[in-house]
């Protein structure tokens, strides 16, 4: 119940964009919770909600080895450039999340030395957030890291971790050839 009752936002949709859902996207009515993972807060096909105590019930993915918290870390990845770029101007760009606390800086490190990027106004503190930044490229294989930083404070952890049980973290890293 703290969960329920912590300012978060809780949605049981039913409809998207003024339709009602189609069963891909959960029909008849699918749980949002802001800042806990899909297993735990975006349940689809919702027929019925049962109130019960935390410890009297496990969800489908925790007997598989899931966490039964889920919550959301902080994270960010890089999605432009990848491969091989001309020298010059390049954008080094991406996204980052931290549901319920926002993101409050995203940092790119260029072959070890950390620089500021510039965020895109984000909607609300329970969306991803659009980050970029201009990097003059010169030739030769560079490695590309991005870290962020949420609205707490909290840096993003460098420690890698695989998806299971808790989600996973580490710093998103591409390398990139400029000719």
């Amino acid at each position: 119940m703290s969960d329920a009752r912590d300012g978060r936002s809780a949605v049981v949709a039913y409809a998207m964009n003024g339709t009602p859902l189609l069963r891909d996207h959960g029909y008849p009515a699918r749980l949002v919770v802001a800042g806990l993972y899909g297993y735990v807060s975006a349940t689809k096909w919702l027929r019925t909600i049962e109130l019960t105590t935390w410890g009297d019930f496990d969800g489908y993915w925790i007997p598989r080895g899931w966490s039964k918290l889920g919550p959301i870390k902080t994270a960010s990845r890089i999605d432009v450039p990848s491969g091989e770029v001309s020298a010059g101007q390049v954008v080094i760009a991406g996204v980052a999340w931290a549901p319920g606390r926002g993101i409050s800086r995203v940092e790119v490190q260029i072959d070890g030395e950390w620089t500021e990027s510039q965020l895109a106004t984000s909607s609300s503190n329970e969306t991803w957030v659009q980050w970029r930044h201009a990097w003059t490229a010169a030739p030769g294989t560079h490695e590309l890291r991005v870290r962020a930083t949420d609205g707490d404070g909290n840096v993003q952890t460098m420690d890698p971790a695989p998806p299971a049980p808790d989600g996973a973290s580490g710093y998103h890293t591409r390398t990139v050839h400029v000719t």
